[in-house]
């Protein structure tokens, strides 16, 4: 049959190769993604006065972040952390970029420093709990990833070692965030004094089990797999930060100035601010966001649908999203509902019932008042009428003495006469 007949075709009648255009697919997602535009949130931690909001603004070369100032004892010292955040728009290249900064004032300076790093927790949990609503809703809009990407820990430069409360804390957010540790101010150590400051804080986050931010293992690339393993080896970050210029051999740069020299920021014999630098911004940005969406907030998410209460265990970059029952999650989602709605009826019956408590308190302290009022407006009638009965009193005897007294001078009066009477008719 001649429609089976092979058919063959020499190497030289072959056709050349056309271009078909899916090797353009990368460009369009790069102009989507441009388009677009992106999201990061830093989060900023650490005790007063170690350079966080300098820092903050050194990385971006702008003032992202606004100086708190210190006006003396008119400040007070904050009880509790408190959560501040701010966001800004920065623009670069053409790519834009809503930066949004997370500082947390109050942590760490405080007498009694237990749970302080509570109102922390919560307001991640409470971040991670408002992107799961909006993925859950059934018209989902445009959602805005408001998640914290990275938290930077800022160290106090005191060369002995974490203090307790460091290492509470990154054991608490080390699930929840990719810690990254920052030794503040390093321009107050020696070069030798923060090298063995860093081996340290290493050696104590081993011992301690605490999980800081680990850099992806890049299998085939040599090159990213060396810078890294650099990376690895700078951890914790000794960073100097300051957008101030000065002037160095002829030469302008961003530094601060002492009497012994110049710390310039962007130095790395100085400094690991460029490295660290690099990494947030250039080169590790995406993956800290991968990190994030895969690890951290897929943990809680499980444990939010599964009702668990924290026994579940965290999940790595290579394990696969757990297989769920439709019906067993709808009812999970129902028992959930059910008992925030309950929460909410509860929390309803108890502003209620606290503003008729105030409401008949209220009544009771104005009719106390008028009572208050009516007993002293009854006492001073009582004294008015005393007053007037006394005044009466004496008003009637002086009437009586009055005419007493009238009497007797009309009756002398009628006797004179009488007298002057009898003498003339004598006279006659």
């Amino acid at each position: 049959m001649q429609f089976l007949k092979k058919w063959t075709v020499k190497e030289s009648e072959k056709a050349a190769p056309q271009f078909v255009g899916y090797a353009n697919l990368p460009n369009q997602v790069f102009r989507k993604a441009v388009k677009r535009g992106f999201d990061f949130t830093l989060m900023v931690v650490g005790q007063s006065g170690l350079g966080k909001s300098t820092l903050i603004n050194s990385l971006f070369m702008s003032d992202i972040y606004e100086d708190s100032t210190y006006n003396g004892s008119g400040i007070r010292m904050p009880k509790t952390t408190q959560i501040r955040s701010s966001t800004v728009h920065v623009q670069e290249g053409g790519v834009h970029l809503e930066l949004t900064v997370i500082d947390t004032p109050g942590f760490g300076d405080v007498v009694d420093n237990s749970q302080c790093w509570k109102p922390i927790t919560e307001h991640v949990n409470s971040l991670f709990e408002e992107f799961l609503n909006a993925e859950s809703r059934v018209i989902r809009e445009a959602m805005e990833d408001r998640r914290v990407h990275v938290c930077l820990y800022f160290i106090a430069p005191t060369g002995h070692g974490l203090k307790q409360v460091d290492i509470e804390f990154m054991k608490e957010l080390c699930e929840k965030v990719n810690v990254i540790p920052v030794i503040a101010k390093a321009d107050t150590l020696t070069p030798e004094e923060c090298s063995r400051f860093k081996k340290t804080i290493m050696n104590e986050i081993h011992e301690n089990g605490i999980k800081i931010y680990q850099f992806p293992d890049s299998e085939g690339d040599e090159e990213e797999a060396a810078a890294n393993k650099k990376l690895r080896d700078a951890i914790p970050f000794a960073v100097v930060g300051s957008n101030t210029v000065v002037e160095v051999s002829g030469k302008k740069v961003r530094g601060r100035l002492y009497p012994w020299g110049v710390a310039e920021v962007d130095n790395l014999s100085h400094c690991d601010f460029t490295t660290l630098r690099n990494m947030l911004v250039r080169t590790h940005m995406q993956d800290l966001k991968d990190v994030t969406d895969n690890v951290h907030y897929e943990n809680y998410r499980c444990q939010k649908l599964a009702g668990f209460s924290g026994s579940l265990t965290p999940r790595q970059n290579t394990d696969p999203p757990p297989s769920r029952d439709p019906m067993a999650q709808f009812d999970v989602e129902k028992r959930e509902h059910e008992m925030k709605m309950k929460k909410m009826e509860q929390e309803m019956e108890e502003v209620f019932e606290m503003k008729v408590q105030e409401k008949l308190q209220k009544l009771r302290d104005i009719e106390a008042d008028l009572n208050r009022r009516k007993e002293q407006m009854s006492l001073a009638l009582k004294q008015q009428q005393q007053e007037l009965q006394t005044k009466r009193k004496q008003f009637d005897e002086d009437k009586r003495l009055f005419e007493e007294e009238h009497q007797r001078y009309m009756k002398e009066l009628e006797d004179s006469m009488r007298s002057k009477d009898n003498k003339k008719h004598k006279k006659k």
